[in-house]
């Protein structure tokens, strides 16, 4: 973005801090009986949302010329994008809610916390991503994109048992 779209910042905000307060919530009210369906491939559509979206980030910063972008306007919202990404990550945390409901956790105060914590930083992403990724835009999305690959393998390494951290 050549400026900072309140909207856009917004709308990524509700975006992720939605899907990561959401997702225990649907965890919780459905307990172990949908944990025994997705839990053990959970892990594997992370790491397939991720790195397919951090492939596409990657693929896009080595086939484009410089100042090409993809065409499309960067300060419209790409409501599909933001909808994959929401959900890619923010699939493990599922398996919290079940852990919530499992340990009786009071699930409106932490997912609340969960929700307004992912919304600021969220934002503050989007501040921080426009000061920084009009200056160093390839090499941010090269970083972008291998960030999103690493998340997705360390969730499948984690739930294979490969990996700990």
């Amino acid at each position: 973005m050549k400026k900072i779209n309140l909207k856009v910042a917004v709308v990524l905000g509700l975006f992720f801090g939605g899907f990561q307060a959401g997702m225990p919530v649907i965890g919780w009210a459905l307990g172990s009986q949908f944990m025994g369906i997705i839990g053990p491939i959970d892990h594997w559509i992370a790491f397939i949302l991720l790195a397919f979206i951090g492939g596409k980030m990657l693929w896009e910063a080595f086939t484009e010329g410089e100042g090409e972008g993809d065409g499309k306007d960067a300060e419209k919202i790409d409501l599909g994008e933001y909808l994959i990404l929401a959900i890619a990550t923010s699939i493990d945390a599922l398996a919290v809610g079940i852990s919530f409901a499992a340990l009786s956790v009071d699930i409106v105060p932490a997912v609340s916390l969960i929700g307004v914590t992912t919304f600021i930083f969220s934002v503050a992403g989007v501040a921080i991503g426009h000061t920084f990724g009009a200056r160093y835009e390839k090499p941010a999305t090269i970083v972008g994109g291998v960030v999103l690959i690493l998340i997705g393998l360390k969730i499948l390494l984690e739930h294979l048992g490969i990996f700990v951290l």
